[in-house]
Parts: structure tokens; sequence; C-alpha cells
């Protein structure tokens, strides 16, 4: 207990009330401009304070079967990525997966009650008083019953601004790695043009032509292990195609050094500057291995170039597949229940061919945009555990 704090149920100053969704759903959905705004989970973006525009609207007929919210008020996630709080820029309706909290007599500050409910005390609260059989679910009434503490609203004030400053600090930082990313982009066009138009008219070559392309020895789920030699799926290479090093992922899937040491000998393993390539990959997500530590990867998911060289500098060549994978994905995949890519299309993918020298003059550039992506990576992790301190030295 924090002193001159005082502490009740939620439900004892704010009225809790959950959303609404006609059924069947389609039938009330519209893309009248002038229908009323349908927020969704979906409409929710990850690490942002507040709701500002939905991608579908509803029908004037579909309002008494939901809940009307308006600008300002408070929202939170009650099902999928449940206990997540959101702020309302917008005027309109919500489905049944969220819940609206009113704050009756100006109780909060309501960036305090943002923060107060997406702390990771409160998160853990929500996990151990949720209900539910497959996925977990809160409903209004395990919220109102949550115990909130109630500061007086100068303290709340204060401890807003002290997180805000925070997090306004990492929001910067990471509009700078963003920042970084563009700038990539930039000069490779600058450098190679669209590699799909090919308008500087390199030599263009089929991958395999210069490349092997293969996958791996299959590893069947019992011989996953809790520790080990790391198991990449392509999971794994979404997160690590995100950081600077490989260094920054926490692997959770491993098999034994002796099962790693057989599947070794029988189709060998990357080395570093080769690329892995997850096949379920509609963002054109390469991974160029930064790493001589050992480690294997999953069959028919991750799909394997063995750089040439003599041909490619890894950098481009990475930069290259992603941009066509992207480009043509719909094109290039098949699949009835998901567009997966194949071998034999990555082998078969037109590739530009330009000077050697040039790749090399094009990863030198990008090598250093990484050094300042690495400081400003490391900057980032250090702000973000200030403010993790932050929130649990008052709501923890």
């Amino acid at each position: 207990m924090k002193q001159n704090w005082t502490y009740k149920k939620l439900g004892e100053v704010c009225t809790i009330e959950r959303g609404g969704s006609p059924r069947p759903i389609n039938d009330y959905i519209t893309d009248d401009p002038n229908g009323l705004n349908w927020i969704k989970i979906g409409d929710a973006i990850d690490g942002s304070k507040y709701i500002t525009s939905t991608k579908g609207k509803i029908k004037p007929e579909g309002l008494k079967k939901t809940r009307l919210v308006h600008k300002g008020d408070f929202i939170l996630s009650n099902s999928m990525s449940f206990g997540k709080p959101y702020i309302l820029e917008i005027d309109g309706c919500i489905h049944d997966g969220w819940l609206v909290i009113h704050d009756n007599n100006g109780t909060f500050d309501k960036s305090f009650l943002y923060y107060l409910l997406g702390s990771p005390n409160m998160y853990r609260e929500f996990q151990r008083l949720a209900v539910g059989g497959v996925v977990n679910n809160l409903n209004s009434e395990i919220v109102r019953n949550v115990v909130v503490p109630l500061p007086p609203l100068a303290t709340q004030t204060r401890i807003v601004s002290e997180l805000d400053l925070l997090q306004s600090i990492i929001d910067k930082q990471k509009a700078q790695l963003k920042e970084y990313d563009t700038l990539a982009q930039s000069i490779f066009y600058d450098m190679f043009g669209d590699p799909v138009e090919n308008e500087k008219e390199w030599e263009t070559k089929r991958l395999e032509d210069l490349c092997d392309v293969s996958s791996s020895k299959r590893v069947l789920v019992e011989d996953v292990v809790e520790s080990g030699i790391p198991f990449l799926r392509g999971t794994e290479l979404t997160a690590l195609s995100k950081v600077v090093s490989s260094k920054d992922v926490n692997f959770t899937m491993f098999i034994t050094p002796e099962h790693y040491e057989r599947v070794k000998a029988i189709t060998g393993v990357p080395k570093k500057g080769d690329i892995l390539i997850p096949s379920i990959n509609s963002e054109g997500i390469t991974w160029v291995v930064d790493t001589d530590e050992p480690f294997y990867f999953k069959d028919g998911r991750v799909i394997w170039v063995h750089v040439n060289t003599n041909a490619f500098v890894s950098k481009y060549l990475s930069s290259v597949i992603s941009k066509v994978l992207k480009a043509n994905y719909s094109v290039l995949t098949s699949g009835a229940t998901f567009l997966e890519l194949k071998l034999f299309i990555i082998r078969d993918l037109i590739v530009p061919v330009p000077p050697l020298s040039l790749q090399q003059s094009f990863a030198a550039k990008i090598e250093s945009i990484e050094k300042q992506k690495a400081a400003i990576s490391k900057s980032i992790a250090e702000t973000e555990k200030l403010f993790e301190y932050t929130m649990d030295k008052y709501f923890g």
C-alpha cells in the first residue's frame, strides 16, 4: 500500500459494459463511408495508446445489437489479446470482444488508467482471473471486481508525465529505426532500380544457375527438446529478420547436439552469409545467417539459399529475393489452406546480377546503417528497461 493511495474495486468507480455483435455480422457490415465506425480488435495498433480509425462500417439497423462508444471512451479487449487497453479518438460501436469503461466521477486521469490496466502486474491478474477453455476471456464482472489503486489526481498526473516522457523517447527511437530502414530501401533502388522491372537492364539469371537452393533433413516433433541446438521455423526467421543481430533473439525450440551432428552429416548446415527464407512469406522475409554458432531448421517451411560469393554479395541477394517475393507472392505460391513457397519456385526466381563491386558498395552502406541501428536498438532496450522499472514501481 502506498501512502495517500486508496484502493477500490474498479466497478465501484467505473461503469463497465460489454460490446455486442449483430448476427450474422456480415449482414450488417457496409462500405458506405457514412456508416458508423465498427471498431474491431484488428483496428488497434499494437503499442499505441489510441484507436484512431477503423477498416469497416456498420449499417444503422445493426446498432440495436451492438454498443455505442464515443471519442474519449476507454475500451479493453476481453478475448483475443485480452486485457489490452485503448483510448478512442473516434465515435463508433464495439463488438463483444471489447469492454467499455466509463469513469463515473472523474476518478482517473485517463492516461493513468491506461497505464494501470496495461501494466504487467494487471495483465498477470487478468490471466489469473480469466475464464474459458481454449481461449482465455475476461468478462465485465471480472473486471468490475479487480482492485485498483486510486492515488490523488495530482499524483496520477505526475506518474503519467513520467511514463509519457519515457514512452515518447522509445517512440522516437523506434521512428529512427524506421527511418534507417527507409534509407536502406532508398539506397537499394538508387543503385539497382526495381529488381522486378529491371529498368537498369542488368544481366539476369535463374537463381539456381548460380546458387544451390535446398532444404533440411526432417526433424520430427518428438525430436524437439527443451535445450540444446536452436531449431528454427518461420516464426524464428521472422524474428531474426527484424533484429540487427541473431544474439537479440531468444530461441524456444531445440534439438540435441547428437541429433544436430547426424543431420549435419546428411545435409550440411548453413554457413555465415547464406540466406534462409520462410515458405509462408507474403512479406518477403529473408535472413542472412550472421553467426557461426550451430543451429538447424525445419524442412519444408524454410528454404536455404547457398550463396555463391563469386556472383553475389549476401546483403544484395537477400534484398533482391525479398523484393521479388513481396511483389509476386500470390503468383508464385500455391496451397489450398495457405499460400506457400516451394523449392522449385525459389530455384526458378529470375534475379538481376549487377557487378560484384557495386553489390559490395551496397553492402558496405548497409553495414554502416546496421551499426547505427544496433546503437539505437541498444538505447531502446535500456529505455524500455527503465520504463518497465517505473511501471513496476507504481503498479507492481
